[in-house]
């Protein structure tokens, strides 16, 4: 299977790729289009099925682009993703020899795990709105209210948007002509403490009548803390836009994570699996072997959720970010989880850490270094100034084994070696995975 989900099968040495075929199974397509070398098939019917097929528990899992690999069994998803991060490691990384430690699954049925969903809104052929998710490759809606991935409360929250909304003639959003108001629905619900924030991502300024869509919300969604506005005027497939517009509660909800609580608003970057979220978390600070003693540096750090988890076992940890409310956030974070050893800094890794280690004269060095870069990986800059600063220890958590394979080479052409890597599943039936890698410095007697 490709690193978007679909079979790879070949008749007569020609390469063919099949959306919805699984590995093994034996299937006859409708080839739809020719290249060269290889071609895009059409499942038309699977004449031996995979001992590895199962029913996917969604009806809509075959149109809908969310989820890509509900037709596998969870057990064949995990060896597929641990072999993938393993694949990536062999032929980016060229590590012969790999310290690979068996992929972290969800225990119990994989369902039901996000706290976070993005509902766009439309019109169906009948007219009628409707809230959903959209097919793969296209921005034409799968109406769907109840995803198998989500919490149950996100169908009382779309039920609720779009009823008001046939009530008082909202319209919702037509990307073709940039027209309507409404054009997603984000719901984000807090597994630990049952708290639910709704915020409604609009193309204008305000929202006719919200008064009675803040009190329908209330009857009707249990736990619900807050209720915003998000205006995005933009032409653009980004879902949300940067203004913010409070309508009922505090602006954010809180959840917690080993026991850290954290306050998370509409626009703040926040693991979407909570209960993986804690084993990838466990395995860094397990990864950064914290005694008490260390100086922690965590690049990327966000609203600071790996870095409060490190300022448990820490002296002192800094992180890095270079979005501003985010900086806040994690300030806010530690503030009340009464954290006084983290701190935050603004700007990018590469310049804030030769800066803050020079003003400091040397009382800043790191110990050890976390990274969580986006799915780019890290800027070549940035892992120079890594090396430069030397610390004992590099975790490197990713959202991206490519680009972590490509970055730990770096690492390792330049003094590290690694010494773990594991995959973590944060995102049953759907083909991305993350990995956390833990590189140590060569010392001189090693070389």
């Amino acid at each position: 299977m490709t690193e978007d989900g679909e079979g790879i099968g070949k008749i007569d040495g020609f390469t063919v790729f099949v959306k919805d075929a699984v590995i093994g199974d034996v299937i006859e397509g409708k080839l739809i289009k020719v290249k060269k070398t290889y071609g895009y098939g059409r499942l038309m019917k699977v004449l031996m099925p995979s001992a590895d097929r199962v029913v996917p528990p969604c009806p809509a899992a075959a149109p809908c682009g969310g989820c890509q690999l509900q037709a596998l069994s969870y057990e064949a998803q995990l060896r597929f993703k641990e072999s993938r991060v393993r694949g990536h490691l062999e032929r980016i990384g060229h590590f012969a020899e790999l310290p690979m430690e068996p992929i972290i699954g969800m225990d119990g049925e994989p369902l039901r795990y996000r706290n976070k969903a993005q509902f766009p809104v439309g019109r169906n052929r009948n007219g009628e709105i409707v809230t959903g998710f959209y097919a793969g490759r296209t921005h034409s809606i799968i109406p769907m209210e109840d995803c198998q991935l989500g919490s149950p409360v996100n169908r009382l929250v779309t039920k609720t948007v779009t009823s008001f909304m046939e009530n008082y003639q909202i319209e919702p959003y037509d990307e073709e002509n940039h027209r309507g108001l409404v054009r997603h629905i984000l719901v984000r619900c807090g597994f630990h403490t049952g708290q639910v924030l709704v915020c409604l991502v609009i193309n204008g300024k305000k929202l006719p009548h919200h008064e009675e869509l803040v009190s329908r919300l209330r009857e009707q969604i249990p736990g619900l803390v807050s209720v915003s506005l998000n205006v995005n005027r933009e032409k653009t497939n980004v879902i949300l836009g940067r203004e913010l517009i409070n309508l009922y509660g505090p602006g954010y909800l809180e959840d917690l994570i080993g026991g850290v609580r954290f306050r998370i608003s509409p626009l703040s970057f926040f693991q979407v699996n909570p209960l993986q979220t804690e084993k990838l978390y466990g395995k860094a600070l397990e990864f950064a072997g914290l005694t008490g003693d260390e100086i922690v540096w965590d690049l990327y750090c966000g609203i600071g959720t790996i870095s409060l988890f490190l300022a448990q076992k820490a002296k002192q940890v800094y992180g890095v970010e270079i979005i501003p409310a985010a900086v806040e956030n994690a300030k806010e974070n530690a503030q009340i989880n009464g954290m006084d050893n983290a701190e935050f800094f603004v700007g990018k890794a590469e310049e804030v850490l030769p800066e803050k280690y020079r003003q400091s004269g040397g009382s800043m060095a790191a110990d050890v270094i976390v990274v969580d870069p986006p799915r780019k990986g890290c800027d070549e800059a940035l892992l120079e100034t890594m090396v430069k600063m030397a610390p004992e220890r590099i975790v490197y958590v990713s959202c991206n084994s490519a680009t972590l394979a490509r970055d730990l080479r770096y690492l390792c052409d330049r003094g590290y070696e690694l010494k773990r890597v594991q995959a973590v599943d944060m995102f049953p039936m759907c083909v991305s995975t993350e990995a956390v890698a833990l590189m140590s410095l060569v010392s001189e007697e090693e070389k």
